[in-house]
């Protein structure tokens, strides 16, 4: 069974390489479920890791329904990384009323190609995902990042183990939430060919900060924070100082 880590930081993505994972999914930011990496960040994982990497193209926390801008920023971040070689994506985009958004999903699909494409953990949010699992398969998804609609993979198991008898051969089911080395083996005994997990350990930082910088009121599952026009204006009209 082919382990993949999801790798935050370049320190976890050579972890998972000298420990002997065969894949990994870069991103940024695990606290809102992960972002796209920094260019900075992927050019170094890409010179320096000889295992398949997987890129996550999400360029905000929050939903899957896109803008148009958004979309292009999308894009832009798939073709940088064929340039650079990696091995996949990892995207996905949804209508507002839950459903895949197949329009767009298959032009990110096509413009990934020759590198395969994982549809995420936006999966866990559809209405139908066996229909939704069909549909993903006939449009050229590679793979599917799912737990089951549950939060942990293992309590969704047997949801995972009913996709995978849907998919057959057509894609790969890829169970990932709360994958550990205690619960790791349930998903080897329901012959899965891949899982995917953080491994993660908390290290506190010796040098901690003066200032705290985190601000929990914008880690929420459902919003997005925006630079507000008015408010901007009404900074500088309100600081212009008059002398």
């Amino acid at each position: 069974m082919l382990l993949e880590i999801c790798a935050s930081n370049y320190q976890s993505a050579l972890n998972a390489q000298n420990a002997g994972a065969q894949r990994i999914e870069l991103c940024s930011e695990l606290a809102v479920g992960g972002i796209t990496p920094s260019y900075g960040l992927l050019k170094k994982v890409m010179e320096e890791l000889t295992i398949p990497v997987m890129v996550l193209i999400r360029p905000r926390s929050g939903n899957f329904v896109y803008t148009d801008d958004e979309f292009d920023i999308m894009k832009r971040d798939i073709q940088l990384c064929k340039e650079l070689g990696c091995a996949g994506i990892v995207s996905g985009v949804l209508n507002e009323d839950f459903s895949v958004d197949l329009e767009s999903t298959k032009v990110l699909i096509e413009l990934a190609k020759p590198m395969s494409f994982t549809f995420h953990r936006a999966f866990d949010h559809v209405k139908n995902p066996e229909e939704a699992l069909k549909e993903l398969a006939a449009i050229g998804v590679s793979r599917i990042l799912t737990s089951g609609q549950h939060s942990r993979a293992v309590d969704g198991i047997a949801n995972l183990k009913a996709y995978q008898r849907i998919a057959g051969e057509s894609l790969i089911i890829l169970p990932a939430g709360g994958i550990n080395r205690e619960n790791c083996s349930a998903f080897a005994k329901a012959n899965f060919k891949e899982i995917h997990a953080s491994a993660t350990e908390i290290i506190e930082q010796t040098t901690r900060t003066l200032v705290p910088m985190n601000s929990l009121k914008f880690i929420q599952e459902n919003i997005e924070v925006i630079s507000d026009t008015n408010q901007i204006k009404a900074i500088l009209k309100n600081s212009h100082h008059e002398v």
